[in-house]
């Protein structure tokens, strides 16, 4: 059986609890946003967010498509809770690494995760992003053209920048990339300085 990274530990745990609690994101702020991100894609019927936490990312998708089929993965235990409440969305407790569904998605997309990762876990959880991606990939996180790491909150071996959709795009076949852009919190404050990336699978389209 895998054992579960240091990184996995600790935000399933108490750091993770006050991450959800401090995280106060309104899920409306962020509909332009993915009102544009939808506006580039096309057919788009079902989407799994790896590492959701509370839920305001599909809560905001939905209230853009209601009929949209959504699933959201998330580790920690206390905003899972909180995520398995919301209607309309399938909530998965789970790490990242060991969601293993029946089923594939027209999105995966994932938002401020990837960035808190183990690194060696990175190739492998690429890969399982476009398995499990009928159509399109999204990537919303702190950008890095080098692996750099981040000491967060006092605490190292936690946060991890890097060109996250770049390695996607170099490790995986099919895919390329449509969009991007930098959400800049200075205009922009439902976000946090991060980078995003719309990939789409190329014969699908």
């Amino acid at each position: 059986m895998r054992q579960p990274t240091d990184q996995e530990i600790f935000w399933a745990g108490e750091f993770g609890d006050a991450y959800t609690t401090r995280n106060a994101v309104l899920p409306e702020d962020r509909v332009p946003f993915f009102k544009e991100v939808m506006g580039a894609t096309f057919c788009v019927e079902s989407i799994l967010e790896l590492g959701a936490n509370k839920g305001h990312n599909l809560i905001a998708l939905r209230s853009i498509l209601p009929s949209l089929r959504a699933t959201g993965v998330e580790v920690n235990p206390f905003a899972f809770q909180q995520l398995s409440s919301i209607a309309g969305i399938t909530a998965v407790q789970s790490a990242i690494q060991d969601f293993a569904p029946q089923q594939s998605f027209d999105l995966v997309f994932t938002c401020g995760v990837l960035i808190h990762i183990n690194p060696d876990n990175l190739p492998d959880i690429y890969t399982k992003m476009a398995a499990l991606a009928n159509k399109y990939v999204l990537m919303i996180e702190y950008f890095n053209p080098t692996p750099t790491e981040i000491v967060y909150r006092g605490h190292s071996g936690k946060l991890f920048k890097r060109d996250f959709a770049g390695e996607f795009l170099d490790s995986t076949e099919g895919f390329e990339a449509v969009r991007w852009g930098f959400l800049w919190k200075r205009m922009e404050p439902a976000w946090d300085n991060a980078t995003w990336t719309l990939m789409r699978r190329k014969e699908q389209i």
